[in-house]
């Protein structure tokens, strides 16, 4: 017994010093990569967190752009956000904008990306019409809108014209104005989201197919249900959420085709936020309703992340 004790006891020290090694490598590891990633997060400081908590106390005073003092008035900016019917209407705009946008250029770009990928040949140049749009400055491409919506000569109207139809003013009317920016928004997203189904589809393994078909998955819709859908569940996450982060976002077709009329039927919250910032120069009101905007983004974004999360199939 004493000898077994004695063939032991050496071991424990080795034993010992070894733990001590790998854990002083693993705290070097740990401390390394904070150390490298500390310029990011000094980036992710400086551009996001600071300007978020820069408006976030800005909402709570009177400052407005060129004044060189301020005081503080509390919650006096979102009681008068709160009851302010150009706030509410711009809200209600903006809903209404991202509940047909992104549906429409999700459904869309997948439907448009199965096409291009059922199909033998042309699929490099289809994708590429499909992208144009994106890659063209959106600016750009309103004013292009903008000629081919004008009531007189645009060409939409003009070929309303040839087939006996009267047009009507696209950009003036207030029943029509909302829904015209929302095809605009579609045909401006449907190219993003086409190429991320494409490569969804192409990651998709063929002998999945031929399993499916064996089992019974004879028409196309039985295919497309128990293979394509599930397995494209996180891809159309992914273009869900950033689809409504831009629909969100929707500010330059307003500017230029419309700027928030006729009598704000087509006004949006980012509209609003800089009228009142640049045109108003009421810096500390817009800051209120960019928290509030700030706010219901982040709120809808969970809240269909947490849905779709669900739904979802990782392989």
């Amino acid at each position: 017994m004493n000898q077994s004790l004695s063939d032991v006891s050496p071991v424990l020290p080795r034993r010992t010093s070894r733990w001590r090694v790998y854990r002083g490598a693993d705290q070097y590891e740990r401390l390394l990569g904070w150390f490298l990633s500390l310029p990011a997060t000094g980036l992710m400081l400086l551009f996001l967190i600071g300007p978020i908590a820069a408006v976030l106390l800005l909402s709570f005073t009177d400052w407005q752009l060129g004044m060189s003092a301020f005081e503080w008035i509390g919650l006096d900016n979102y009681a008068e956000l709160f009851s302010d019917p150009t706030f509410w209407q711009s809200l209600k705009n903006t809903m209404i904008y991202v509940a047909i946008v992104v549906p429409g250029s999700v459904f869309l770009g997948l439907g448009a990306a199965m096409l291009i990928e059922a199909g033998k040949q042309g699929k490099s140049f289809y994708r590429a019409v499909y992208f144009l749009p994106v890659m063209a400055t959106l600016i750009a491409m309103s004013i292009v809108w903008q000629v081919i919506l004008h009531p007189d000569f645009g060409l939409l109207n003009l070929i309303l014209k040839e087939l006996g139809i009267a047009g009507p003013n696209w950009l003036q009317d207030s029943d029509l104005v909302l829904y015209v920016l929302c095809g605009i928004g579609i045909w401006q997203q449907v190219g993003f989201n086409l190429v991320l189904f494409i490569s969804g589809l192409m990651s998709i393994p063929s002998h999945l197919y031929e399993a499916a078909e064996m089992d019974g998955a004879s028409s196309a819709w039985d295919r497309f249900r128990l293979v394509t859908w599930p397995l494209l569940g996180p891809i159309t996450l992914f273009v869900v959420v950033i689809t409504s982060s831009k629909a969100f976002q929707v500010f330059d077709t307003v500017q230029v085709l419309t700027k928030g009329g006729p009598n704000k039927a087509s006004e949006v919250l980012l509209y609003t936020i800089y009228t009142e910032a640049f045109e108003y120069f009421r810096t500390s009101y817009a800051a209120a309703i960019t928290v509030v905007f700030l706010f219901f983004v982040l709120l809808l974004t969970l809240l269909k992340t947490r849905f779709l999360e669900r739904k979802v199939h990782y392989s």
